[in-house]
This record gives C-alpha cells, structure tokens and sequence, in this order.
C-alpha cells in the first residue's frame, strides 16, 4: 500500500494487537497466549472448509478464469440479462471493519434471458422495476485510428463527403480551369463592376488578386482633370494568349505568336453622379503610336526591365503584347483624355465555366451563324440561350459568312452578349442566388491581375450603382477610316476625341434611354422648370476661384462658406480672369447643388459649365459685397436663381453620326 494524499502511511482497519484486550483484564500465561492462537487457527480453517463445501470461493486463492460459454442464439425481442445473483460483492460487517466476501459468477452458466414484447410506434418500450438493480450491459464501439477527425472543422450541411482525386481527375479538374477566352473575360468584369453586388463575397480575397503596375496617374495626356474628379475609370483588357487551354479553343499556339495580344480592349466611364455607365470598346488592329515602353512577360505578369523605343505603325494589340497592361495604358489615356484610374487584365479561359454557372446566356441571330475558322456557332436563327462552350465561340468570332466588318461585327457581337448577360444580371438572376454568384466571381478571382482595385472600391462603387437601369448603360466603338497597307484601322481621331468631350461633360450619348429624362414628344408645349430641393451642404465639394480682382477674396469667401457647412476642394484664380458677376458654376446633373450654393450668395447667378463633374464652382465677381449667409434648409424647396445668359455655356458636343453603340435596353436581334 502506498502512502495517502497528505504524505502519511494509511492505518490498518480495525484495532491494532495491543488494543485488542482491554487494559484492566488478569495478567495471562504463555500457556493461555498459545491456546488463543491455536483457537484462532482453528476458527480459520472451520471458515475456509464451510467455504470449500459450500462452493463460495476463497478470498485468498481465486479460481483460475475458465473457458467461456459459447454464446447463445437470440431471436425475436428477446435481450440477455446476466444472473447476477451469484455476484461477488464487498460488504463491510457491521462494527467490525472487515469485509466479507461475494461470490463471483460461475463462467459455466448459461446466460438468463426474458422475453419482451415487441415494440411499437404505439407502445413504449418497457421499464425495468425499480428493485431491479441490474445495468445494462452495452457494447462500446471502439474506434480506429482512421475513424478519428484529422480538423475541427464542422462539416458544410449538405457537404458531398470527401473523395480522394486521382492525378488523373487533379488533371483535368486544372484543364477546366484554364478552359475561355478574353473576350468574355471582359464581358464579365463589365458584368461584375457595373452589377456590384457579388463584391462582398470578395472581401476575403484581395489576396488572391494580383497586382500590376498599370496606371500613369500624372498623365499629362488627361484632358480637364478638374472636370473628371469623382468618376471612375476602369480600362479592361482580354489578353489572346496562345498558351494552355486557349490554344486548344482555336486561339492558335505559341508558335504562330508568341506571347499575349490584348484581344479585347475596353474603357469604362463611370461618372461622379452614377447617373449612367458608358463602355467605349477599341478595335484590336487600332493603329497607334506606341510610346516608350518597358518589356512585358504576360506569362508570369511582371516586367522584364528591357527598354523598347516608341515607333509610329504599331497596332494596339501587339503594344499589349510589347509594353503590358503600363504601355496599353498610355496609349488609351492619349487616345481618350480620361484619367485612367484602374487597371483590369484578364488571361483567363474560366469564363466558359462563368457563362454555366449562370444558367447561360439568351442571343439572337437572324440567321445561322456559322465560322470560316470556328464552324458553325449557332445552327438555328432566333433566340435562344447558350451554354459557356457555344458563348465563347459566339464572342470571338471574326470570319463569319456574311459579316463584313470583321472585328467590328465581333464588337457589336460582344456588346449585344454583354447587355444581355446584363439584363439577367439586374433583374436579380444572379445577384440574389449565392451559388451563382460565389462561382461566377470565384472563376472571375482565379484568373485576373489589376492595379488600384480591391473589393473595398467595387462593394462602395457597386452599392452606388444598385438602382442603375440597363438604358443607362451605352456600348460605343471608336470610329475609323480604313485601313493601312499593314491591315492596320485608321482612327478618325477628332471624332473620338468629340466622342470623350461628351463623355467627359456627361452630354447625352446616341441610344441612351434615361429613365429620368424620357423623351418629349414632338411639338409638346414646354413644361415647367421643375422646382428643385435644397441639398445637405456638407456633400457640396466647392472649388472657389477669385474673379474680382482683389487678392485674398478667394480664401475669406471660401472660409465664409466652410462656416455654413460646405466642403471645399480648393481655392484659387478664376481661369478666365474676372469676372463682373458672382456666379455659380456646374456640370449637368448637380443643379441642386448649385442653387443650395447659389442661396447663400446674395445675387449669384447660376451658369451651367463643363468639366466640373460633380464640383461646383463659386466664382467671387467684382460685383460681390461679401455677404454669405446660412443656405436654404435642407430638404425645403429653393427659390428660382436667375441664370447667366451673357457668359460662356455648355455648348453641345457634335458626334458623328455613324457612330457605333448599343443600349443595354436593347432587345434587338441581328
């Protein structure tokens, strides 16, 4: 026996020799010492014969285990129960101390068995009496290693169980991520950044996006700066890569061009006030002249550091191929004037997998549509919805019979895919079936490189975009005129740079359908000038220039409005010098704005201006006395500002009038 918990030898049960005969009694012999032994040893083996004959085994040599019982068949509702009538037990004698000992069970006995009555739905089971001490006896289940969780993570609800994946399988499961095109990789971007809503299940993967080095953010190419502050610009780009799985959808290989050609080149203009969205798309075989640019390996998207000279002749595809995602973006940004202010590439195939996961995508032909190169793409005309494999081919089709035009039929082509794809997006058909979003934008993730862009911005921007409708959102292609003897599509660079001015001035584009401003009709009296409603001056940025001549007026007046509750963007001098009225300047779309400012200048007038976005400017005239007092309430209807009708306006932007578009609202089947 080993020591207890306080460090102690345990004292023996019961009284120890000395205590056993009382202090008082008469002085024995040795003679009776002997006799008392002798007695005790006899008491002993009487007890251990009448346990002998009685068969109750002995404490001190146990019987040897025995063979045991074969079991015994069970049928019906019959359950054993072990005899325990014979069990050994420990019981503390009274008063003495000691323990007496049980009988064990006879291993040769046959198992007691009971007959119970079926149980039933409608019968409960039987309970044993209380009397009955007997425990069940239940089989414990004993586990394997291998039967033991490796994780504690809890298991998705419906989660198919895991299967180990052949090499073979891994294999192919790679080939299916690799599977698309460009074209529709652009389709998608415009897609998610217009939608928004699917940004959220990305705010856990800005890991996974890689970054370029795309923009050139003191461009000096950018055309009225001021003006575009508070819109977004996304140049999108599907690369043509001959490598991987787009080889084996037709796209060549590598060894008939090497390196990746951007396929698909499309800008973005989202303005400050969100009113609508314009994509203007870019002719691969555009003629540009590419600056100097520094090597691209599209392959691992990094830079090689080797240094190319620009060169006049040079097609806008193969300046991606040269220069990268830095290159492609000067030329834009010199082509177009907007501030390019994000950059998103895309080399991935996975858009056929995008295309599936929605469902598919409803065209419509007027005929067959059939490939010199790809075959026939569509076997029957009208409507109809393609799958992710049939869409690919539907994009990036560039011989087809019948067609004339080459890329810009494959322009149009994507544009109408696009609006298509964008009218199931935003009647809620994607957006509100998680499944299809989190794998439509899972195949997006995978396969795209960017600069300036993160789930923050998209899920801001998307939120501001919720309620657009598709006849806000205009496709157009730049124009040309012919070819050069290299095959090469001539700009007409003063209608594109009329095309952008409008863009900039957010001025009405041909095939938009404004739900805000529908079309009156044809000799209608003029209405009313609506009333307007004075807006929180806090979101009023205010850029305050000084036309009075007197220096300092800009600051004082600008601290004098920042005491109201405006925000301001800067002071300065007027641009065109001085000015005899204090005047209210804007862009189209902000005229609350202006005339919440204009109620607190005494005697401004209100003139419409372009290039301002959504900052309204004060200019301080010699006429100004320098009184500012407290704007209207917010919320509470404004007073009719005068306007300036002998200063500079607005004047309407001419656009050609071949120009290429498409609405999003358009239904059309070509």
């Amino acid at each position: 026996m080993g020591d207890d918990r306080y460090g102690r030898t345990p004292r023996p049960g019961g009284p120890a020799p000395w205590e056993r005969y009382s202090a008082d009694a008469q002085p024995i012999s040795v003679q009776d010492l002997v006799d008392r032994v002798d007695s005790e040893r006899q008491t002993r083996r009487r007890h251990k014969a009448e346990a002998e004959s009685t068969g109750e085994p002995v404490g001190a040599e146990p019987a040897p285990p025995a063979e045991p019982a074969p079991p015994t068949a069970i049928t019906g509702s019959q359950r054993t129960v072990r005899d325990t009538s014979h069990l050994r037990r420990v019981v503390n004698a009274p008063g003495t101390g000691s323990n007496r000992a049980v009988p064990r069970p006879d291993p040769t006995a046959d198992p007691v068995t009971e007959e119970l009555p079926p149980i039933t739905e409608s019968t409960p089971p039987p309970s044993p009496p209380p009397s009955e001490r007997v425990k069940a006896l239940l089989a414990r289940k004993v586990k394997s290693p291998a039967d033991y969780p490796t994780t504690a993570l809890p298991a998705a609800v419906g989660a198919e169980p895991a299967k180990r994946i052949s090499p073979a399988q891994r294999r192919r499961n790679r080939r299916a991520r690799l599977a698309g095109r460009a074209a529709l990789a652009v389709v998608a971007v415009v897609a998610l950044i217009i939608t928004g809503g699917g940004w959220s299940y990305l705010r856990a993967k800005d890991n996974n996006f890689q970054q370029v080095s795309a923009l050139d953010d003191n461009s000096p190419d950018v055309v009225d700066a001021d003006g575009q502050t508070g819109d977004e610009n996304f140049l999108i780009v599907g690369t043509d890569t001959r490598a991987g799985a787009n080889g084996q959808l037709g796209a060549g290989t590598e060894a008939d061009a090497d390196g990746a050609r951007s396929d698909t080149v499309m800008l973005v203009n989202i303005p400050a006030n969100r009113a609508r969205v314009v994509a203007v798309s870019f002719p691969r075989d555009l003629d540009v002249t590419r600056p100097d640019c520094e090597g691209w390996d599209n392959g691992k998207a990094a830079y090689t550091g080797q240094k190319f000279v620009g060169a006049a002749g040079d097609k806008l595809n193969a300046t991606y191929a040269l220069g990268g995602p830095k290159c492609l973006t000067k030329v834009i940004t010199k082509l177009s004037g907007l501030k390019i202010n994000h950059f998103v590439g895309i080399d991935f195939s996975g858009f056929e997998s995008m295309v599936d996961v929605v469902g598919g995508v409803e065209v419509c032909t007027t005929k067959p549509l059939v490939d010199e190169i790809l075959g026939t793409v569509l076997t029957t005309p009208g409507k109809q919805v393609v799958n992710g494999s049939t869409a690919l081919d539907y994009v990036r089709a560039r011989h087809v019979y019948g067609e004339e035009r080459s890329d810009y039929d494959r322009i149009n082509r994507q544009q109408r895919f696009l609006s298509s794809l964008l009218r199931s997006a935003l009647s809620s058909k994607v957006l509100f079936d998680p499944g299809k979003l989190n794998g439509f934008i899972n195949a997006f993730a995978q396969h795209s490189f960017m600069d300036n862009v993160s789930t923050k911005d998209l899920l801001t921007l998307g939120r501001s975009l919720q309620k657009m409708q598709a006849g806000n959102i205009t496709f157009l292609t730049v124009p040309t005129a012919g070819t050069t003897s290299y095959g090469n599509e001539i700009p007409r660079e003063s209608d594109i740079k009329a095309i952008f001015r409008a863009v900039i001035d957010d001025q009405p584009l041909p095939g938009e359908k404004k739900t805000d401003s529908p079309a009156t009709t044809t000799g209608a009296a003029p209405t009313a000038k609506p009333k307007l409603t004075a807006v929180d001056p806090s979101t009023v940025s205010l850029q305050v220039s000084n036309g009075s001549g007197q220096a300092g007026i800009a600051g004082t007046t600008a601290t004098k409005l920042a005491n109201q509750g405006f925000g301001i963007y800067s002071t300065g001098n007027y641009a065109d010098g001085t000015s005899a009225k204090t005047k209210v300047r804007y862009s189209s779309g902000h005229e609350a704005e202006a005339a919440t400012v204009a109620s607190a200048l005494p005697g401004a007038v209100l003139e419409p201006a372009s290039g301002l976005g959504s900052i309204v400017e004060v200019v301080v005239g010699t006429d100004f006395a320098g009184t500012v007092k407290a704007p209207t309430t917010f919320g509470q209807t404004l007073p009719d500002t005068p306007s300036d009708t002998g200063g500079p306006s607005a004047a309407p932007v001419t656009l050609p009038s071949d120009l290429e578009h498409v609405n999003a609202a358009d239904d059309l089947c070509k």
